[in-house]
């Protein structure tokens, strides 16, 4: 059905008899009976608006005539047309190490006329880090060798060159934006099956996701959109796209019947991706850094991994680093951040690390001897 604004509820209210589903959003079968003569179409959700009185879209909206809105011209946001619109930005990643190998996906970021760039995760190309080869084949089946750029085993990510430019890049959209509920489009080649697409909708967000078993022992932490969207063993580094094709996360994990994070049981509709917005940062500084690294923000603080208590107790501060600059005391439980709950230690670290370097946030803490404080803390920078 239309969704209605508070100001367009007597204008669309007679359009929402009979609405039927058209070009994948909700549009009126009847006539619109109202005197305005142009609606608005929300440019993330294409949901419909009533045109305010003098007939004007806020930038968010793109104005229709209802004269000339059929659904030939409304926007389309079908599954199909969606696929047809990513999938050549799709690649699946080979990776040769001696006589075994592995198989991930990835997206095209970048290209210009000799050298494109494909954004993957870490633990997909680790093992060939020091040796080995990795290969990307794009949707037409073209084999293309590829080089590490660079990578960075604390978000799980990992920027792949190859020398061949003009190839197609991936929309980029805003996952900052995203509700619950949002329809959400998975891609990838799982169990090596490339061209392989599933949809499902956002199940929840900032879900505190951490992954470890890589070769270099280092966890990854990330403050995960989760989807019911079946993610499998070989969709890690593929891209998840809103319902227009824009990428806003990056396939990274999944949960077991046994309630661990791991790329080798079967899609149970727990399905976890790195924020689009966060990889950004950290892919972008990779290529365009010297030495080919990111960095991460840096609270400045150990956390006491004996406490069970709700919260993140902090038994060490490091000198001269953000919390200590900011007068957060040893002793105190960090139980929000930006007004995000803080449920334990490990809440607290991947709320930390989906910031930049250099961001100000707000950290509450109960303090050692009661009460509680937000303090105002500019985050550090460490680089991997």
């Amino acid at each position: 059905m239309l969704k209605i604004s508070s100001t367009a509820g007597k204008v669309l209210a007679g359009a929402i008899i009979g609405a039927t589903a058209v070009g994948g959003f909700a549009t009126a079968a009847g006539t619109f009976s109202g005197s305005t003569s142009v609606i608005c179409a929300d440019n993330r959700t294409n949901a419909l608006y009533a045109a305010p009185s003098n007939g004007t879209c806020v930038t968010s909206r793109t104005a229709l005539s209802l004269s000339q809105t059929t659904a030939s011209t409304l926007p389309t946001t079908s599954i199909k047309s969606v696929v047809q619109k990513v999938s050549p930005s799709v690649v699946t990643v080979n990776v040769t190490v001696g006589t075994g190998g592995d198989t991930g996906s990835g997206s095209i970021i970048q290209s210009d006329a000799t050298t494109s760039y494909v954004v993957t995760n870490n633990h997909v190309i680790e093992a060939a880090a020091t040796s080995g080869t990795i290969q990307i084949e794009m949707n037409n089946g073209d084999l293309i060798p590829a080089t590490i750029v660079g990578r960075d085993a604390n978000y799980d990510l990992a920027v792949l060159k190859v020398n061949k430019g003009n190839l197609p890049v991936i929309a980029i959209g805003d996952s900052s934006a995203l509700s619950i509920g949002d329809s959400v489009i998975a891609f990838g080649s799982p169990l090596g099956l490339s061209g392989t697409v599933t949809s499902g909708i956002v199940s929840s967000l900032n879900r505190p996701v951490t992954t470890g078993g890589t070769s270099s022992g280092t966890n990854s932490y990330v403050d995960a959109i989760q989807t019911d969207a079946a993610i499998n063993p070989g969709n890690s580094g593929g891209p998840l796209t809103d319902s227009l094709g824009r990428q806003i996360g990056i396939n990274s994990a999944i949960a077991s019947t046994g309630s661990s994070l791991s790329g080798q049981s079967g899609n149970i509709g727990l399905g976890f991706a790195i924020p689009f917005n966060e990889a950004k940062r950290v892919y972008n500084e990779i290529i365009t850094s010297p030495t080919h690294t990111s960095t991460r923000p840096l609270l400045g603080v150990y956390f006491d991994t004996a406490y069970t208590g709700v919260g993140a107790k902090i038994s060490q501060l490091v000198s001269g680093e953000a919390a200590e600059k900011a007068g957060i005391p040893v002793g105190a439980i960090v139980t929000s951040i930006d007004g995000n709950r803080v449920a334990d230690q490990l809440s607290a670290i991947v709320k930390i690390r989906s910031y930049a370097p250099g961001a100000t946030v707000q950290v509450t803490v109960t303090l050692p001897a009661g009460g509680t404080k937000t303090y105002s803390v500019k985050l550090g920078s460490s680089t991997n």
